[in-house]
């Protein structure tokens, strides 16, 4: 039996927000695959279904972000659930909008939902890291992950959470690689080439974290203030050079 819980906060003003990512790929998959009515368990709301063959809990924890940990615990424990069998999707701030990832263990990266899942249940989970970017500043992260997305987002967001759920069958299989290139290919983006096609690891540095195809993002805003600096240097060079004297 696999668990697969989406992160996020609980009730109606934060539906929307970046920092429900999560939740929201938890009703996608359950939509997708014909889970049968959220009930509350486990300190969460819970849905039950098959994908593949086998038989999932979908959880989304109702504790608030800060204390996921507490009903992904009583459930993994109740079901007799081991770590490797728990995949949870969640906002990641230091991916693009729209750009996946995955890995298995490795650090929180500042992220409360996974601290609290840590201190419950361990460390060695499957993450679901979707991209939802960063505001630039490190003191509007807060406000960010707490805002609705954008209208704009929703030309990449419901088809990524629509692909997500179609691949799900591969998060049960334990086939983490082709989870990544099935998401791709639904989205019409290719494969990452820099990725083994088999292992899903960095050809270079074979680090295990594969990321999907990014769909079409908004640039990232740090990175589009360099690109701007780097420009209007490159034009105040060539305006001075052309300015200068042969004997100079």
């Amino acid at each position: 039996m696999k668990l697969f819980v989406g992160l996020g906060n609980p009730g109606n003003e934060y539906a929307r927000n970046r920092h429900n990512v999560g939740f929201m790929a938890a009703d996608a998959i359950a939509d997708a695959h014909g889970f049968g009515p959220w009930k509350r368990k486990f300190q969460g709301l819970a849905a039950d279904g098959e994908i593949g063959g086998e038989k999932v809990l979908l959880l989304k924890p109702q504790t608030y972000m800060n204390e996921s940990g507490r009903a992904v615990g009583e459930a993994a424990r109740f079901l007799k659930i081991a770590e490797k069998d728990i995949v949870v999707f969640y906002d990641e701030i230091d991916l693009a909008p729209g750009k996946l990832k995955i890995k298995t263990g490795g650090g929180n990266a500042g992220h409360n939902g996974l601290r609290s899942m840590s201190a419950h249940i361990g460390n060695d989970y499957v993450r679901v890291r979707i991209g939802v970017g960063h505001p630039g500043v490190r003191e509007l992260v807060a406000r960010w992950v707490l805002s609705d997305f954008a209208k704009a987002d929703q030309e990449w967001l419901e088809p990524l959470l629509g692909a997500i759920a179609k691949a799900a069958p591969r998060l049960v299989r334990d086939d983490q690689s082709r989870f990544l290139t099935d998401v791709a290919r639904e989205i019409g983006e290719p494969a990452d080439p820099r990725k083994d096609g088999k292992t899903g690891k960095d050809v270079d540095k074979g680090d295990g974290d594969a990321p999907a195809a990014q769909p079409k993002a908004r640039s990232h805003p740090r990175g589009e203030r360099a690109g701007k600096s780097a420009n209007a240097l490159a034009e105040n060079l060539k305006k001075w050079l052309a300015g200068r004297k042969p004997s100079e």
